[in-house]
């Protein structure tokens, strides 16, 4: 998934972004192994869970699109997944506040990957609206496929703010893009966008509005029209 290795120049910004692309699958991946340390897994539930969450979501993507998947190609995203479960199983005794740390790292992963997955599929020849979808697909289904596996209700469909700072982050690039913004530019707005919206969230707690039930109508109520 490094942008270098989908077509464009070796540059120092492209070093930088392939860095980052790893930090968040190291990052996704030990959120995933601290699911399997909840439920008390053996180190396969733990390899599995931190595999899933790491490439889960660019998985699907690269499926959707038609296009090689990422880490079947570079099989050092596998290994690292691989490598930040074992780590995990034996360091998951770590303080809950530690945990806090990471939440902050997961969201400087997802909107990096946010925005990766937009610009993949722009290179693929989507258009805007499967672009910044593919954005959001590539932030949060590893964490969808993480939390189905590990028996808990996924952070996509609870009010907490996380599926909408991914698609602000895909759609600032694929917005910057489209007004021929020069990339390292875009990408730099568009990653930064989408951290600020999960990292507002996660420190003013902020949630997407809920539906409240209302009563229905009685029979007697319709009678009086």
């Amino acid at each position: 998934m490094p942008l270098a290795g989908m077509g464009f120049p070796e540059t120092p910004f492209d070093a930088v972004t392939a860095i980052l692309d790893v930090f968040g699958v190291a990052v996704f991946a030990a959120t995933g192994a601290l699911v399997a340390s909840r439920k008390e897994m053996d180190i396969v539930g733990f390899a599995l869970l931190g595999a899933v969450t790491g490439i889960g979501g660019g998985t699907l993507r690269d499926l959707l699109l038609g296009l090689p998947v990422f880490w079947v190609v570079t099989p050092s995203y596998l290994v690292i997944c691989l490598v930040v479960a074992g780590l995990v199983f034996f360091t998951a005794h770590i303080p809950f506040s530690r945990y806090r740390l990471l939440l902050w790292f997961d969201a400087a992963g997802m909107a990096l990957f946010a925005v990766v997955g937009a610009e993949k599929a722009i290179l693929a020849g989507a258009g805007p609206a499967v672009a910044i979808a593919m954005g959001m697909i590539t932030a949060t289904f590893g964490g969808v496929i993480r939390d189905v596996l590990g028996a808990e209700s996924p952070v996509i469909l609870s009010p907490e703010i996380y599926a909408t700072a991914a698609l602000a982050g895909a759609g600032c690039f694929v917005a910057l893009d489209a007004l021929g913004v020069q990339r390292e530019v875009a990408v730099g707005v568009a990653v930064f966008a989408g951290f600020c919206v999960r990292g507002l969230a996660l420190h003013l707690g902020w949630t997407l509005p809920r539906y409240r039930p209302r009563p229905g109508r009685r029979p007697e109520d319709l009678s009086r029209k």
